[in-house]
Parts: structure tokens; C-alpha cells; sequence
């Protein structure tokens, strides 16, 4: 064989190899992309069960869009090639980032479904004390647990949300008593928490849904040796009337913003958005401040293939948002709750020009 040919051949054959060592090599990368947004102020997909359902005080009719965005993430487990990396990169609607970003080391999926599960159930509430407290409603206190240690001796027995009325026949009214009652016995003992589960009603709790539940204390890994359950106790609030906040397979706390807007709308009887298609996106905080997440990008693709003409964004966000924004979406810059309502008038009277925007 020509010695040209046989480079020529043997370049080719490198090529194919590069090709596909490409296709099968895994790299350490998980892929986002847009996901469901849903209408907070309408039912959820497959029935008639409203997003937000107020019952025990007065609703107004409402109309238009409130959308929460969501974004959807590859598993843990994944591994994407070199190539669909690549490809991710050059694409508008994937955003490719180290796995590490999105899933700490070691970290399952199961283990990150129960944090975004913990982290929504935190939102919902941090979202209706947020609406309440704007509209001047009192707002109570109760102790829950509010994450369990993955492998500790209370998974699989109690769950974020659980309301803690009593240990070991101590009834709690505090996030210290609870640490107190533990550490009374050694690690090896048995300690009796009565439980309110997540979802029972708590404004007019029936003593009917409260269940016992006995948790083998295990030793503490720092050199106290005092005995622990697993468990991270927290305050959650009360409500005079009982607001669920009902969705399916939705993690994480980027909601809470969209949900006290929708809950606002609906306990007042100025229609918000006056019919107009508003989505948007970030964190709440009990007293009203928004703040940022992540995957902003995603979100406001996924808004606009909706149909949205605005989009609330946490102003910690807006430089990214500002780069990133899809033609016909006009981006609100906002940093509170009030900043939302304050730029719903706006929107629902056609006097946008002086709303905040995003800029990079």
C-alpha cells in the first residue's frame, strides 16, 4: 500500500476511534432543561383539584396566570457521553453543569428527592405566612420535623412535615424541648414521639390522626455520647383557615414567590393579573423577600413556550435572566412580595413602561 494511503487510512481509522470512545465516555455532568409550569391560579393536570385550595374563609373569583416554572434534571445515576455534553452546549433549551453543582457527592436520587421534597414542603409554608402577613392575617407557630437524617433511626418513620405534639408524653411547644426529651435517655432507648402526619389538618387537628411512633435512639458522632433520632426539629406556622397547596412530583423551594401572589389573588377581591399571562419564579421568605434559584434560563424558556408575557425575576438573578431571554418575555425585576404586587397594577392597568427590568 502507497504510503499516502496508508496514513490517510490509519487517520481515518483514529478518527473512528476518537468517534467512539466520544459516544461511550462518560463525563460528570447533569443535563437541565425547561419543565412543567403550572397555573397557581387554576387545577392540576389530569382533575379538577385546584392548585391552591382555600377553604373555612372567603375566596373571590380570579383569572389570567400566575405560573410557577419548574426545571427538569437528569438522575443522579446519570452520566451523559462527551458528545451529548457537546451537543448540551451548543443547545439553547439544555444547560449542562458539573453534577457536583446539582447532586453533592454521594448523593441518590433518593436522598435528593427527599432534600427537594423538604425543601417544598418549607416553601409552601414560608409562602402562605409571606401572603397572610401582607394581608394583615395572623399567622401561629407549631414544632414539625423539618428533615431526617437519611440512614438515621427515624427514616422510614418520621417524615418532613410531621407536626411534633409530644415526646414521650411531654407536649412540645418549642424547637429545645424536643432536644431535651431526647437526651434524657441513652443511646440504645426508645423514645415515643406523638405525631400530627404532614397533610393532617393542624387548624382543627383531630386527636383521631395523631399516631405514636417509638425511634431507637443511636449515639451521637462527636464525643458527647448523648443519644439522638436523626431528626432536625423546626417551627412551621398555623393558619386561622386551611390553605393546601396541592402538587404532584415538584421539589425544591423556587415556588414559594408564585404561590403567595396565587394566594393573595384569591383572598381579595382585586383580580391580580387582570386576565393577563404573568409566570415567574424564586424563593419567599416568611417576611416577603424573594430570592434567587437556579436554572433561571430553563425557566423563562419554559414560561415563554407557555405563552407568558412577563416574567417575575429575583433581582439576584437578573444578570443571568437579562442574557438569556426569549423573545416576547418581559423580564420584572423584583425583590419582594410587595414588588410583585406593586408591579401586578401595573400589568393588570397596561402601565408597564416604569416596571423594573432586568440588565447585565
Amino acid at each position: 500500500m502507497p504510503r499516502r494511503s496508508a496514513t490517510m487510512l490509519a487517520a481515518t481509522l483514529m478518527l473512528i476511534a476518537l468517534l467512539c470512545a466520544s459516544v461511550l465516555m462518560k463525563v460528570p455532568y447533569t443535563e437541565m432543561s425547561p419543565g412543567p409550569t403550572y397555573n397557581t391560579l387554576g387545577v392540576q393536570d389530569g382533575g379538577g383539584q385546584p392548585v391552591i385550595d382555600i377553604t373555612g374563609h372567603q375566596t373571590y373569583p380570579v383569572s389570567g396566570h400566575l405560573n410557577m416554572t419548574t426545571v427538569q434534571v437528569t438522575g443522579a445515576k446519570y452520566q451523559p457521553s462527551l458528545v451529548s455534553v457537546v451537543v448540551g452546549w451548543l443547545r439553547d433549551d439544555v444547560l449542562v453543569v458539573p453534577h457536583e453543582n446539582v447532586y453533592p457527592e454521594g448523593q441518590t436520587d433518593q436522598q435528593a428527592q427527599q432534600q427537594n421534597a423538604e425543601e417544598f414542603a418549607s416553601s409552601e409554608d414560608s409562602a402562605k405566612t409571606a401572603a397572610l402577613t401582607q394581608l394583615g392575617i395572623p399567622v401561629g407557630t407549631e414544632v414539625v420535623v423539618s428533615s431526617v437524617v437519611a440512614g438515621g433511626p427515624s427514616e422510614g418513620k418520621l417524615h418532613a412535615g410531621d407536626q411534633i405534639v409530644a415526646v414521650n408524653g411531654t407536649p412540645i411547644t418549642s424547637q429545645a424541648q424536643v432536644a431535651q426529651q431526647v437526651t434524657k435517655h441513652k443511646p440504645g432507648e426508645t423514645v415515643e414521639f406523638t405525631v400530627l402526619p404532614h397533610g393532617k389538618d393542624s387548624v382543627t387537628p383531630n386527636p383521631a390522626d395523631e399516631k405514636k411512633v417509638a425511634v431507637t435512639t443511636a449515639k451521637a458522632a462527636d464525643d458527647t455520647g448523648r443519644a439522638i433520632v436523626g431528626i432536625g426539629p423546626g417551627v412551621t406556622h398555623t393558619y386561622p383557615f386551611k390553605i393546601d397547596i396541592g402538587l404532584q412530583d415538584v421539589g425544591g423551594p423556587s415556588a414559594g414567590l408564585m404561590f403567595s401572589l396565587g394566594i393573595i389573588d384569591k383572598l381579595t377581591p382585586t383580580d391580580l393579573t387582570g386576565g393577563k399571562f404573568v409566570a415567574g419564579t424564586g424563593t419567599i421568605s416568611d417576611d416577603g423577600k424573594v430570592g434567587p434559584i437556579g436554572g433561571i434560563s430553563m425557566k423563562l424558556i419554559a414560561a415563554r413556550d407557555k405563552g407568558a408575557e412577563y416574567f417575575f425575576t429575583p433581582a439576584d438573578n437578573c444578570a443571568e435572566a437579562a442574557g438569556n431571554t426569549p423573545s416576547g418575555l418581559r423580564l420584572i425585576k423584583v425583590n419582594t412580595l410587595a414588588d410583585a404586587l406593586k408591579a401586578l397594577d401595573g400589568v393588570r392597568s397596561g402601565q408597564t413602561a416604569a416596571l423594573p427590568s432586568c440588565s447585565k
